[in-house]
């Protein structure tokens, strides 16, 4: 899977991804291409790699900084030029134009990475002799023509024009023939530096990243994660940055979150509006930051790696597809099960499943899936309405009203205990107080009557 294929997920990657002050449209498209990293190896060196940047970006002046990025706003997508080049086509006018310019701007750029130490951190391969081939007249400039310099007969001919105009048309086809001649001949000076051309577009790509990604760590305060060792994600006041952003907006502060998950499935029971499901945003997020090595949202943050991340949430009702919104939400899980039995690991981040059905199926499908996603391979975070049996899972609730205000704190409770604070909640919002205390009289009915014996009590007999 590509960062494309996960760019739209509803946790906001999207969002972060658009934050990036990146300076080429290439490197646009050659991040979206980037596969999801799958082992801790790949993942510890991207990060080396972004610390180096990070550090660079510290000691070095802001106005340094943005010349670099000046000069990689210039990074054009030349690939099927370097394609021709490898097939050993004649390259016309343009595509030596392209070729020359990615040349120069790859040795400007490795120039200022060396005299900062980040040669190493990302090798641009030497392009001067491309330089030499196609900038005879030593000028360096980003441009190209078939110069006088390439051949003398050339330039005779060129002088002849100027000096007989009258001769002009007969003199500009024997011109046209040795032009293509002198084509023909750099491009063949240049087959061999079709991979370098290759791995210097890349490359320049990288730094724009890195450069990209470093910055947007200082501006949100991310952080660089570990890997886990143990398989068991840890993370100390996590923050989602959209969110965190919206609410800054509203002048209005996000409250970070922390929580540890991993050894065994993880429920987290809350009232509405009580942030459940922007934590499972949130830990989805970075799930696939880390994965697609960027700044995490956290102080500190402590991340398994997995090899599938899985993410279902709300109302996925598919109009295409023609089905319900419990029909595609199940399906959605189903997929999670048989990814499960696959011996793969994963992290299942599920946001109240079954919310649409009725509360005596909906909790006897919430009670089975903990069951079946319970397994060494599977990373379970699920939140929830319903009072489901007890498990043996870790069982966490948001904190609710404290003192007259929202806590989105995750404290651990016993299993199967969920909150009831909606009547609380609505009434803050300032709802309707009539709807308010009439729902307040029921439920007191209703927990000194019982629940069955209340519900056939003439008090809500609709037939009468």
């Amino acid at each position: 899977m590509q960062l494309r294929d996960h760019i739209e997920s509803p946790c906001g990657l999207r969002y972060v991804f658009e934050q990036l002050e990146l300076q080429a449209g290439y490197t646009r498209r050659w991040m979206l291409d980037m596969p999801m990293m799958r082992t801790g190896e790949e993942i510890t060196l991207s990060y080396a790699v972004l610390r180096q940047f990070a550090d660079f970006i510290e000691r070095v002046d802001t106005p340094y900084i943005n010349t670099i990025q000046f000069r990689l706003q210039g990074l054009k997508d030349i690939r099927t030029t370097i394609k021709n080049l490898g097939h050993q086509a004649v390259l016309d006018d343009i595509e030596l134009f392209e070729v020359k310019h990615l040349a120069i701007l790859a040795v400007d750029v490795a120039e200022r990475m060396k005299t900062h130490g980040l040669d190493q951190a990302v090798a641009i391969p030497d392009l001067n002799e491309v330089i030499t081939i196609l900038d005879p007249d030593g000028l360096k400039m980003a441009s190209f023509y078939v110069y006088d310099s390439y051949c003398q007969e050339l330039k005779d001919l060129r002088i002849q024009m100027r000096q007989h105009p009258e001769q002009q048309e007969d003199l500009l086809a024997e011109c046209a023939e040795i032009e293509e001649g002198v084509r023909r001949d750099l491009s063949k000076q240049l087959y061999r530096f079709a991979k370098p051309l290759e791995e210097a577009q890349m490359a320049l790509a990288r730094i724009d990243m890195n450069l990209a990604k470093a910055l947007q760590m200082k501006q949100l305060g991310l952080c660089f994660p570990t890997i886990s060792k143990d398989d068991i994600s840890r993370y100390e006041a996590m923050f989602h940055p959209q969110v965190k952003d919206a609410l800054a907006q509203r002048k209005r502060a996000f409250q970070p979150v922390s929580l540890t998950f991993g050894q065994k499935p993880t429920l987290i029971t809350g009232a509405n509006m009580g942030g459940k499901t922007v934590v499972l945003k949130t830990l989805t997020l970075c799930q696939y930051l880390f994965q697609y090595g960027f700044g995490i949202p956290a102080a500190q943050a402590d991340i398994a790696v997995k090899d599938e991340i899985f993410f279902c949430i709300g109302d996925e009702q598919s109009i295409e597809k023609g089905l319900s919104s419990f029909a595609a939400e199940m399906k959605n899980i189903d997929a999670v099960i048989k990814a499960s039995r696959e011996n793969r690991k994963i992290v299942a981040l599920i946001d109240e499943p079954a919310r649409t059905t009725n509360p005596t199926e909906g909790t006897a499908l919430v009670s089975a899936l903990v069951k079946v996603l319970r397994g060494e391979t599977v990373s379970l975070v699920m939140t929830t309405h319903y009072d489901i049996e007890p498990t043996d899972a870790h069982c966490l609730r948001v904190k609710g009203f404290d003192n007259g205000a929202m806590n989105y704190e995750l404290v651990e409770v016993q299993d199967g205990e969920v909150p009831h604070e909606a009547l609380n909640i609505a009434e803050s919002l300032g709802i309707d107080s009539e709807w308010i205390e009439t729902a307040r009289e029921i439920l007191n009915l209703s927990n000194s009557m019982g629940l069955e014996k209340w519900s056939n009590s003439t008090t809500l007999n609709v037939k009468n």
